[in-house]
Order: structure tokens, then C-alpha cells, then sequence
């Protein structure tokens, strides 16, 4: 039985469309197991496939995990592993929640760390949190974004 049937999904589970196209996001991760069960868990996805690559489809999008590597013949001088540093950040996974501080407590009670609790951005609440190979994740409620009232100018998003 293959790791697909095994999990329960079916093939529309699958981030393969029909037609157009759907965007998922790759995370080089260092223990699939526990990267998996972080994306579950935390963020209740549904695990499509365990490994080979992991994938979790989490409400309307697709984390794909693999371990880092070397190059391949279609990435020739790409090198893949995990952040350095996890302070210092070129992107992070967004996510778009209906009640922060819910979302907050649950994550937290089942071991999810953040940075800080939800704080008041004018436009939205958010908080940031680590996935365990040190990745970040904005959590994030449209509050004033849903009136036109927007962060200041200026201020980092």
C-alpha cells in the first residue's frame, strides 16, 4: 500500500489542478517526521503523502517537505537546507486566521512558540510563531484592513 492510500487522501488532495495552476510552498526541513506532525498538529493540515516529498495540505494551500541536498539536474547549482539563522528572514509563510487569539491558545497548547502574543497593527492583529527547523510563520486577523485602515507609512509589514 502506498504512503497516498495509506493516508486517506484522495487525488483532489493533490496540489495537481486540472486547469491553472495552484501555488503550494516547499520547506527544506531537517526531520520530516516532526515537521510533518508540526504542520498537522499546529495548523491541522491533512497529510496527502508522508514522505518523498511530505505533503500537507493545509486549508486552501500545500506544504511540501523534503531533506536538504545537493544539486540536481534541473537546479544544477542549488543547494537546499535549512535557515542559518532564524533571525534573519527573505520570506515566511502567511497565514490568515477568523480569531487570533482562539488560533493562539490552541497553538500554544499544543507547543506551538511564538514570538510575542497577537499585538494590534491598525490593519490587523498578528503574531509570528517557529516552525521546529526555525522557519517563521506570520499569523495574522484582518481587523481595521476590513474598514480601509491600513498600517502607517512607512512601517515594516
Amino acid at each position: 500500500m502506498s504512503d497516498f492510500t495509506r493516508s486517506g487522501a484522495t487525488a483532489d488532495d493533490l496540489p495537481a489542478p486540472a486547469e491553472g495552476l495552484v501555488l503550494t510552498h516547499f520547506l527544506t526541513v531537517g526531520n520530516v517526521p516532526r515537521s510533518r506532525a508540526f504542520y498537522a498538529e499546529i495548523l491541522g493540515g491533512q497529510v496527502v503523502l508522508d514522505e518523498n516529498p511530505c505533503i500537507v495540505k493545509v486549508a486552501n494551500g500545500w506544504i511540501i517537505m523534503n531533506p536538504g541536498g545537493g544539486p540536481t539536474d534541473d537546479k544544477p547549482d542549488v543547494v537546499l537546507r535549512t535557515p542559518e539563522d532564524p533571525n534573519t528572514v527573505s520570506s515566511f509563510l502567511n497565514v490568515r486566521v477568523a480569531d487570533i487569539h482562539d488560533f493562539y491558545a490552541t497553538a500554544r497548547a499544543k507547543g506551538a512558540e511564538f514570538l510575542t502574543p497577537p499585538l494590534d497593527r491598525r490593519a490587523e492583529l498578528r503574531c509570528y510563531m517557529r516552525d521546529p527547523d526555525g522557519y517563521l510563520i506570520e499569523v495574522g486577523q484582518a481587523t481595521g484592513l476590513l474598514e480601509g485602515i491600513l498600517a502607517p507609512p512607512g512601517t515594516q509589514t
